[in-house]
């Protein structure tokens, strides 16, 4: 593994000093780190302390290790890390660790990648992080998942025996997903349910959020350990707040406007989707505020309840249209204010941020071309 340290990799490529500060300052805000008081924004730093803890962790460290396991998957996850719109973080992740094993992007195959695999895995012995993509099935002594003629249920096990930490990507290997929807003929298992004695944080999704997934694995390699998490196991700063908390249509929610049929002028209105059996109540997820594609929408903002998919058991939960006869109880006046607050800020901030991208793009546009493109 190269022994240049992080920073001195970026120099090379050519990162300013302030560029690379910078930098620090977006990931200490997407890994939600302290910062000084009165410098926070939902528990995402901005203050200068926390960039300084990034940057200072950047010059000490070198390339990371992270194998990336799939189990039984879509590869849904995979494809949405490949597609984040946050590229420093992607490059991040991708490109100055080392992802010595991930099946769907490596060029290796077959025995080639499997012998890759078991490399990494004594090189690095007690450094790599383990990515699980996909459930474990326990079912038959785990035969209906196999790789390389070798149960994916062995292969985790041998793969997290070793592991400094293990991150369980998407809702199959947080809480076991589709796969163990009833009748569950595999014996699907969450992640957590295999493995123990083992630091486990879970990013739960179909799929998970790229954002919330680099972000965490940025974490941990930079900080040495796994962020603050809830009591399923999921990073407190993705998943601190309900869909409902900083859900766009809460306005109408609280005016008691709700759509009840696909289509009609209430949904054209853009009302609220709960009596059409939206779990945005119920569900912890960072979706009204990270979005998806450059920050453009998410489920409910496009018109479609949220299915809850960020929760455990969502395909036997009703997450699929179920329709509700009865709305939440009211929050209090000063709990709708504060949530009121609340979404207005992190609005602002989103803005501002999508705004900066957009003048940015813009400055890095030939002169004239906006008024071509008119």
């Amino acid at each position: 593994m190269d022994e240049k340290t992080i920073y001195e990799r970026m120099k090379e490529s050519g990162f300013s000093r302030r560029d690379f500060m910078k930098f620090c300052g977006m990931l200490s805000g997407m890994m939600g780190l302290e910062a000084l008081p009165g410098a926070k924004l939902f528990g995402a730093a901005a203050g200068p302390s926390a960039a300084e803890a990034v940057a200072a962790a950047l010059k000490s460290k070198t390339r990371a290790p992270v194998i990336w396991l799939e189990l039984q998957d879509c590869a849904g996850c995979t494809e949405a890390i490949s597609r984040s719109q946050s590229p420093s973080l992607v490059n991040l992740v991708l490109n100055e660790i080392t992802v010595e094993y991930h099946e769907t992007l490596m060029a290796a195959a077959g025995f080639q990648a499997e012998e890759a695999r078991r490399e990494a895995m004594a090189r690095y012995k007690g450094q790599y992080v383990l990515v699980v993509e996909g459930s474990p099935s326990v079912g038959a002594d785990g035969i209906f998942c196999a790789i390389g003629g070798k149960s994916g249920l062995d292969i985790l096990r041998e793969a997290a025996a070793d592991a400094a930490a293990v991150i369980a990507v998407g809702n199959c290997a947080a809480f076991g997903g589709l796969p163990k929807a009833k009748p569950n003929p595999t014996g699907a298992r969450a992640v957590s349910e295999v493995i123990t004695g083992k630091p486990i944080v879970n990013i739960p999704g179909c799929p998970a959020i790229p954002e919330v997934t680099t972000g965490t694995i940025a974490h941990f390699l930079i900080m040495g350990a796994l962020p603050a998490t809830d009591k399923l196991k999921r990073p407190l700063t993705f998943y601190g707040h309900t869909i409902h908390d900083h859900c766009l249509r809460r306005p109408f929610y609280e005016a008691g406007k709700f759509v009840t049929r696909f289509d009609d002028k209430d949904a054209r209105a853009g009302h609220c989707l709960y009596k059409m059996g939206c779990k945005g109540p119920t569900t912890y997820n960072a979706c009204p505020s990270l979005k998806w594609e450059k920050g453009l929408s998410f489920p409910v903002q496009s018109g479609h309840p949220c299915l809850g998919c960020s929760e455990p058991d969502f395909w036997d939960g009703g997450g699929f249209y179920q329709g509700q006869s009865a709305p939440l109880e009211k929050p209090t006046i000063a709990a709708a204010g504060i949530a009121a607050g609340a979404g207005i800020a992190l609005g602002a901030a989103l803005a501002g941020a999508n705004n900066a991208k957009k003048r940015k793009a813009g400055r890095a546009e030939s002169p004239g071309s906006e008024k071509k493109a008119e």
